[in-house]
């Protein structure tokens, strides 16, 4: 199998165990920690050595150059090429920058991107999949919270469960398993 169908098909997997993923008013660094986590038991189920915060091929900008930006996780695999995968709640043109370094390094590449849609997919190899939460005012002073309690469709782009934009569904009147005229 080559490198490009290896990550469509590990894409695909990991987006298809983050649908299962659930939580309630958490705010943004803890939902980010919730996606990395799963990400983490994801590759330590498929028999992986695992490393949070491993180093990237990519260095950072001056005037930090001698040091190198890091991933969220990274994964060695004894039977393919290592995985990469970040985690991102926003659109950073610097998460693809170093995605695409990591792909040129022979690594496979994978953009967990999480939020309420509007998910713009990146330049291959960069795969996407995406976690779609609901997000509102959390008390005064202290930001957004975000939740996510079941699934959603995926986007054409993602392998993930989110959707690209909310909709808006009925509120069904009656409950559509009793007979009319009946009580619940």
């Amino acid at each position: 199998m080559d490198v490009t169908a290896q990550g469509e098909r590990l894409a695909a997997d990991l987006g298809r165990w983050l649908t299962d993923l659930t939580f309630v008013d958490l705010n943004t660094d803890e939902v980010t920690a919730q996606v990395i986590d799963a990400v983490v038991r994801w590759a330590e189920a498929q028999g992986w050595r695992v490393y949070r915060r491993a180093p990237s091929v990519l260095p950072l900008p001056p005037p930090l150059q001698q040091r190198h930006s890091v991933l969220d996780v990274a994964c060695a695999r004894p039977d393919g090429p290592p995985v990469v995968v970040e985690v991102d709640h926003t659109d950073r043109a610097r998460t693809v920058q170093k995605l695409a370094a990591e792909a040129d390094a022979g690594r496979i590449p994978i953009w967990v991107r999480w939020g309420v849609g509007r998910f713009t997919a990146p330049p291959p190899p960069v795969r996407m999949v995406t976690v779609e939460v609901a997000r509102r005012a959390g008390p005064a002073g202290q930001g957004r919270l975000h939740s996510r309690t079941g699934d959603r469709p995926a986007p054409a782009h993602s392998t993930g469960g989110g959707t690209v934009a909310a909709q808006a569904l009925p509120i069904p009147l009656t409950d559509p398993l009793s007979e009319p005229g009946e009580s619940t």
